[in-house]
């Protein structure tokens, strides 16, 4: 049995989740935050047994596609000019999903 880890943009979550669970995998949902766009992402935790991971890999590649973002990024500003920092946009990839596999040991529903 495996466990996947699948960080993905909230703008995905639902549409892989209600996809997840109709091909019959179950899905535990945590809301988490990214670091680097401190955007709202979503983490979930599938339990598949050793057979259907390619399946539950194929349908989050399906459903969770990155895309471009405008985000802002912060720059010195020159000497002379109000102290700080300015901010302008910057092109960024979101989206898209980061898979953990991880091997279980044991396995336990009471």
């Amino acid at each position: 049995m495996k466990l996947l880890i699948a960080i993905v943009q909230d703008e995905d979550a639902s549409k892989l989740i209600s996809t997840l669970m109709n091909e019959g995998y179950g899905v535990t949902k945590l809301a988490t935050t990214g670091g680097f766009l401190r955007a709202g992402n979503t983490t979930l935790l599938i339990g598949v047994d050793d057979a259907k991971l390619d399946g539950a890999l194929d349908v989050i590649e399906k459903v969770c596609h990155s895309r471009k973002q405008v985000a802002s990024a912060a720059t010195q500003m020159s000497p002379g000019m109000s102290s700080g920092f300015a901010p302008y946009p910057v092109e960024v990839m979101v989206g898209g999903a980061t898979v953990f596999t991880l091997n279980v040991e044991q396995f336990k529903k009471f």
